[in-house]
């Protein structure tokens, strides 16, 4: 019996022409994850007040490079205020200023919350 090699079918899509699904969260998910570290906790403790571990969580979800891990403790020094009840931190007054409204990783439920704060 001899076999013969499977015709091909044409594809119905030429291949320049194809759309990519791409999927909200990883959208924004880059988007975020290629922002400076700093920035990033910045933009997370504006919003509300974390222990340590939950933030760290927080921004494993959205990617973190080992380095960054490392050097949280010190960006928590230089922009963050601790809590001694709780050991949460919470954003520095000066540091308010910084906050981008339009940031990428806000949801819009994220940027009314951001509005009523800053307008304390």
């Amino acid at each position: 019996e001899v076999r013969r090699p499977a015709q091909a079918t044409p594809d119905p899509v030429p291949e320049g022409k194809r759309t990519k699904i791409i999927n909200p969260f990883w959208a924004v998910f880059s988007r975020v994850s290629r922002r400076p570290f700093r920035d990033r906790v910045i933009h997370l403790l504006a919003l509300k007040n974390y222990k340590k571990p939950e933030l760290l969580a927080h921004l494993q979800r959205d990617g973190i490079m080992p380095e960054d891990r490392d050097s949280l403790g010190k960006i928590l020094h230089q922009v963050a205020n601790m809590n001694g009840k709780d050991n949460s931190f919470s954003l520095k007054e000066d540091r308010f200023k910084d906050i981008q409204k339009d940031w990428p990783g806000y949801s819009e439920v994220d940027r009314q919350a951001l509005e009523i704060i800053l307008a304390r």
